[in-house]
């Protein structure tokens, strides 16, 4: 299936020409239909980000995602980097389980 997760690799790398990219599907830990394609962890690594906070980082990744995120991706956990601050052995934490929907602990 993939095809969402390919997308948004592609856009990714055509806009960002990144150093390192890791765009992980993590739709399983939640509360979606098998095969879902809707919740992304997203590892961007690119001179692009030299000098950025991570507010513009992030607002520059979601303009480019922008039809994904209207259209299916629901959820999108991004981890923005310079080279720089990637050579420093950037920490990229793991995400947390979903606890919404059916997952969630109603004692």
């Amino acid at each position: 299936m993939k095809e969402m997760e390919n997308r948004i690799r592609t856009k990714l790398s055509e806009s960002f020409s990144p150093s390192y990219l890791d765009v992980t599907n993590e739709s399983y830990m939640h509360s979606v239909p098998q095969g879902s394609e809707s919740h992304f962890k997203v590892v961007l690594v690119t001179d692009t980000f030299t000098s950025k906070r991570q507010v513009q980082r992030h607002q520059a990744v979601y303009a480019c995602l922008a039809d994904e995120l209207k259209g299916g991706v629901h959820a999108l956990a991004l981890h923005t980097f310079s080279p720089d601050e990637w050579d420093e052995k950037a920490a990229v934490p793991a995400s947390p389980q979903c606890l919404g929907g059916s997952k969630h602990d109603h004692s």
